[in-house]
């Protein structure tokens, strides 16, 4: 093994989705932090990652081009990331569009459940909260719906918002149809990227990761990240283990809402940059 260089967060939001910082704000932290290196991994487009190369050879830190995917399997949503992906692929951007498209519908019914429940609340509301303009390639998702139901007094924080109404099986949760993880998986590969599995200790469903990874074949798992704990730690070492799968680790970092940092800090889960090169075999 060669000798470590360096650290690396896979797993960043910007405001290309629901991130609270621009894309080139992200490089930078991650500068200050000490990383060598940063991925960022917005929902369902590419729109942010321009800006961080950008930034990333005036910071000196080496950015991953990447994306974190939304599919459905046995009734859960399921995320999988995707690494050095050609962010300039036609096919993947109309692809990713298409995604979008599908969170909008969603973002309008989880409106329409949360006004039949009594709540004050309308999407330009959510738009208009982001402080800009939204972009034709970025999304707007939960968390942004949150913010407004934080700041109307429907719920007291971020998880409170979440847990009450916007939460798998909480009373506004909406669930579109998607693709399937074998799909996505696909996807990235045929944009030149590595798929990996993202926090599979959030679905709750050891054997339906297991089934996913049999199916889809991505080439690693997020066995480090900022809601495992230990216990989670070990088990998704020793499943990476059993299926030959690269380890992977990020804070899935969104910045910070109502004061809270969501979901962890930028480097506050990281990884040697050694796993880089394995990232970057590109198998189709």
């Amino acid at each position: 093994m060669p000798e470590e260089q360096g650290r690396c967060d896979l797993h960043t939001h910007t405001q290309a989705s629901d991130g609270m910082h621009p894309p080139a704000d992200n490089v930078r932290l991650a500068k200050a932090k000490g990383l060598s290196a940063i991925a960022i991994t917005d929902h369902d487009t590419v729109a942010g990652v321009a800006e961080a190369l950008e930034a990333g050879r005036k910071y000196g830190v080496s950015v991953i081009p990447g994306v974190e995917i939304s599919t459905r399997a046995e009734g859960k949503d399921i995320h999988v990331l995707g690494y050095y992906v050609d962010y300039l692929n036609e096919t993947f951007l109309k692809r990713l569009a298409e995604l979008r498209e599908t969170r909008q519908l969603r973002n309008g019914k989880i409106i329409k459940r949360l006004q039949d429940l009594g709540v004050s609340i309308t999407l330009d509301e959510v738009v208009l909260g982001l402080g800009r303009e939204l972009k034709p390639d970025e999304s707007v998702g939960r968390p942004h719906i949150a913010d407004v139901l934080v700041q109307k007094g429907y719920a007291v924080d971020m998880r409170d918002a979440f847990d009450r109404y916007l939460a798998e099986g909480a009373a506004a949760f909406v669930s579109e149809p998607r693709i399937s993880p074998e799909d996505a998986c696909a996807w990235i590969r045929e944009a030149g990227g590595s798929p990996v599995i993202a926090h599979p200790g959030l679905y709750k469903n050891d054997d339906l990761v297991r089934e996913i990874i049999k199916k889809a074949k991505p080439l690693g798992i997020e066995v480090y990240h900022s809601d495992h704990g230990t216990e989670e730690e070990v088990r998704y070492l020793a499943l990476a283990e059993d299926f030959g799968l690269v380890v992977t680790a990020g804070s899935d970092y969104h910045g910070a809402r109502q004061g809270v940092v969501f979901h962890g800090d930028i480097g506050s889960v990281s990884i040697s940059v050694n796993v880089l090169p394995q990232l970057q075999r590109r198998k189709l």
